[in-house]
């Protein structure tokens, strides 16, 4: 069984129209071998309308993948609309990707994304950039199966 994924993009030029979204096409390619992408928005960085598109998606999705808004400028706020809307966060996952990252390039560490629960759907941040996007899944691909089950309550031993 395919899970079932959401993609979010924030960009303020993306939803214009002013600018492809490559971070979203990544996303698709790197999930396509054990998920079905069941919907994919691009939303302006407003914190009301990613909060909205998370709702909207939940019911959908097995897994929530955003995209943008995670850095420290004042528009970004995805982490913000994210966590008004999870239920349980998972801090291992968004800590995976800064330390991860930093390996590769030091302002990794600079970003706020975050990883939680809402319902039996997993919501991850992503970074902005398709470089980034890439490296943060390959940290926490391998991962996402075993969460996905876990949330939907699987009751099989996690130490085996």
């Amino acid at each position: 069984m395919k899970y079932k994924v959401a993609i979010i993009t924030v960009s303020d030029k993306g939803s214009k129209g002013e600018r492809e979204d490559l971070s979203g096409k990544v996303i698709e390619e790197m999930v396509s071998s054990w998920a079905e992408v069941v919907s994919y928005k691009i939303v302006p960085d407003e914190k009301e309308e990613i909060k909205q598109s998370i709702l909207e998606a939940t019911p959908k999705a097995d897994l929530i993948l955003t995209n943008g808004g995670t850095g420290l400028h004042p528009r970004d706020v995805t982490p913000a609309a994210t966590r008004e809307v999870i239920e349980k966060e998972v801090p291992g996952i968004a800590e995976a990707m800064r330390w991860e990252g930093y390996k590769k390039t030091k302002t990794a560490i600079l970003s706020r994304a975050v990883a939680g629960i809402r319902g039996k759907t997993l919501i991850i941040n992503l970074p902005g950039s398709p470089k980034a996007v890439r490296e943060s899944l390959e940290v926490i691909m391998d991962a996402l199966p075993h969460a996905i089950d876990k949330i939907k309550g699987d009751p099989s031993e996690c130490g085996r």
